[in-house]
């Protein structure tokens, strides 16, 4: 490999959220990196572009996929599957915490059940998964690398798009790792979040048909004048497992073609 700081191989990573969507595609790209990837999701069944890909990860890749039903709130049931992969290789080194909720209401419609199920969700789902992750980093003292996936919400409102709760619960997760990277920094575990900016998705497209003149509206507000695909962040998450970010933590990459930067 020619940069070998990239390699995954040998790294076992877990991605919550992945049984689809922007999940999948970075568990894909850990993948072709040559890691053993264990996705997390809420799903009773994957989607079937989940199983394509576990067919190539053993294929192609000469790695493995491998799917486990749990809901982030369920603590118990998360440290009991973290834990249990972890004692099967000896070993866990990375995580990319992807699982969320979105809902779009207005502030003074808001209930209070609706609020603390997207933070329960996108804020102590999260912590909770991390800290699942981390507890096993520190048991087998090899370090590791943690992603939490944010959004470019965490850093600005967006303009015509009205989820108060959704946007302050990923500046939660901006905040959640710079405090998480300054307490595990002393057991090598790195901790830093991706912001997206709109990513053209299933759920998305969906969303297009209920508001046609958001497809449109959209990619006018940022620099490259279009909206992203899940592949664009591929990368990103490749970089940040891989010891080619090995002094990057307490970071956010955000990726938003510049909306965020106007």
């Amino acid at each position: 490999m020619s940069l070998p700081e990239f390699s995954l191989v040998d790294k076992v990573v877990l991605v919550s959220g992945g049984a689809r969507g922007l999940g999948l595609t970075q568990a894909e790209a850990l993948l072709e990196a040559r890691a053993t990837v264990y996705a997390l999701d809420i799903l009773n069944e994957p989607s079937s572009e989940f199983h394509t890909v576990a067919e190539r990860a053993q294929k192609e890749w000469n790695t493995s996929l491998q799917y486990h039903r749990v809901d982030v709130r369920d603590v118990p049931g998360l440290n009991k599957i973290v834990g249990e992969i972890a004692e099967k290789h000896g070993r866990l080194d990375g995580l990319i915490a992807a699982a969320g909720i979105q809902q779009e209401t207005p502030a003074l419609e808001y209930t209070a059940e609706d609020a603390n199920r997207m933070f329960e969700v996108n804020i102590t789902g999260v912590f909770m998964t991390a800290q699942a992750v981390a507890k096993q980093m520190v048991k087998f003292g090899k370090g590791g690398s943690i992603v939490l996936i944010a959004s470019m919400s965490g850093t600005i409102a967006n303009r015509g798009l009205i989820c108060p709760a959704y946007n302050a619960s990923k500046a939660g997760v901006i905040q959640l790792a710079r405090n998480l990277a300054s307490e595990w920094g002393q057991y090598n575990i790195r901790v830093n979040t991706i912001s997206p900016g709109y990513i053209v998705t299933n759920m998305v497209e969906e969303l297009f048909k209920k508001f046609p003149e958001r497809r449109e509206e959209w990619p006018k507000h940022n620099m490259l004048g279009r909206l992203s695909a899940p592949r664009e962040y591929r990368g990103a998450a490749v970089f940040l497992i891989s010891e080619a970010s090995s002094f990057m933590t307490g970071s956010d990459l955000r990726i938003d073609g510049g909306h965020a930067a106007w």
